[in-house]
């Protein structure tokens, strides 16, 4: 990694050579300078100049006011955008995440001071090669996450940047340094401040990542408090059951490792067992029960994620298999075209995921015996589509204007004839023919 070169995009070497011709200073800098040291291919490329938002226009053909106020400029070349920010400090912040001021500058030491940690503080130009003031280069090496300069100040500026921490330690498998995580235990209470959108954003950014379990750190160093105080009670509630072997907050985070790192998949074993603490129990044998916890952590689920503020179709998948996670039935076609019919075809495969990430975050007790449930479950579901066999009203051979046709009025009654045909063929498939169906309308008129 010494002395070593970025290979800059075309269009960005032509924005800082452009720049620098007309006596300025020009540099990539931040997540585009961290992951090309990490061997990653850069999302989005930032530039960072000493040429103020009015002499970066003048220098370009299209560009947009992007957020000028704060001295960036979007370039446009053939299609792409890249963002060209004036060195800048921020003046006081009052509110945890907008500076109230904001001062250009010609330094890029005092540019690079106002980000947050030293891995997205370095830069890079072909001519002075990196710039890495506080470190940056061996923190990515020693794997560390660390605030550039005081971490109480970086954090009192904008509380999100607690969480940015924790997701970039998710992301890159870093630990975060001492100094930095005092200061996220510090200022925690500072993200309430934080709007639910940005929280979102960062919280889907931890969880889809390759190390969700981090979450565990942020519990403890008080941030979900912050902004999802149910996985704090989580965290605190036990289970004396032969099934599990930990509390449910760590039954959580297991689960979460078990499943593939789709976002949907991913909030659903977060949320899963969120009903657990209100619906808990123990008998007298000392044995904790959680009867009808589905039903409450759908609930709990509910409320979360439009906190958080989730577009509607996340919160109905996510709600839709919370609420089925622990639906179990024997592997045999009937009940399984039952539950497709119940859970949806579309969201059985994942509740499929979800049931098997949910076993094997528990203790091993009769494990084998439910995973082979799961799988033959998964077994009998492929069949029947396979053998496409109706799972569903819009399945049946028959519709409301065949049931018309036959003699039937229109109303409400046409609904109900159908759903009972339904479960006619729900329990024997080879009954879904229109000749079938009209037949069973007849004797039952």
């Amino acid at each position: 990694m010494h002395n070593f070169q970025i290979q800059l995009p075309e269009k960005v070497r032509y924005i800082i050579q452009t720049l620098k011709e007309h006596g300025y200073e020009a540099y990539a800098v931040g997540g585009c300078v961290r992951d090309s040291l990490l061997g990653r291919t850069p999302e989005d490329w930032d530039v960072t100049t000493s040429a103020t938002p009015e002499d970066t226009k003048a220098l370009f053909a299209r560009t947009v006011d992007t957020g000028i106020e704060h001295g960036t400029v979007t370039v446009l070349l053939q299609g792409e955008s890249f963002e060209v920010t004036t060195y800048r400090i921020d003046g006081e912040y009052r509110d945890a995440r907008h500076p109230v001021e904001v001062t250009f500058t010609r330094n890029l030491r005092d540019d690079l001071l106002r980000r947050d940690f030293t891995i997205n503080a370095m830069a890079y130009n072909e001519e002075d090669g990196l710039v890495d003031i506080f470190g940056g280069r061996k923190d990515l090496e020693d794997g560390v996450i660390r605030c550039v300069g005081d971490a109480r100040e970086r954090f009192s500026e904008d509380a999100l940047r607690i969480l940015r921490g924790v997701r970039f330690a998710a992301q890159l498998g870093f630990r975060i340094g001492e100094e930095t995580r005092e200061g996220m235990r510090t200022l925690a209470s500072s993200l309430g401040k934080i709007s639910a959108e940005r929280i979102q954003t960062e919280l889907v950014k931890i969880l889809t990542s390759p190390s969700p379990d981090l979450l565990r750190t942020a519990y403890e160093l008080g941030v979900t408090e912050q902004f999802l105080p149910e996985f704090d009670l989580l965290m605190r509630t036990e289970q004396e059951t032969p099934h599990y072997m930990y509390s449910v907050g760590e039954h959580t985070l297991h689960a979460l490792a078990q499943i593939r790192p789709d976002k949907v998949l991913r909030l659903t074993m977060l949320l899963h067992d969120m009903g657990k603490p209100a619906m808990k129990t123990t008998d007298g044998q000392g044995v904790a029960h959680f009867k009808k916890h589905a039903a409450k952590s759908e609930e709990i689920a509910r409320e979360i994620l439009r906190r958080l503020k989730f577009d509607n179709d996340t919160v109905h998948r996510v709600t839709r298999l919370v609420r089925y996670h622990d639906y179990r039935m024997p592997a045999q076609p009937k009940y399984v075209r039952r539950a497709v019919n119940r859970i949806g075809e579309e969201l059985f495969p994942m509740y499929l995921e979800v049931r098997r990430a949910d076993v094997m975050a528990q203790s091993s007790y009769l494990r084998e015996e439910k995973l082979e449930n799961i799988g033959e479950v998964e077994r009998i579901y492929r069949e029947i589509l396979n053998r496409g066999e109706c799972v569903a009203l819009k399945d049946l051979a028959v519709s409301g204007k065949d049931l018309i046709e036959a003699g039937m009025k229109p109303g409400r009654e046409i609904g109900r004839m159908l759903e009972s045909m339904l479960e006619l063929v729900l329990e024997e498939p080879e009954r879904n023919s229109k000749e079938e169906l009209i037949k069973y309308f007849l004797k039952r008129e």
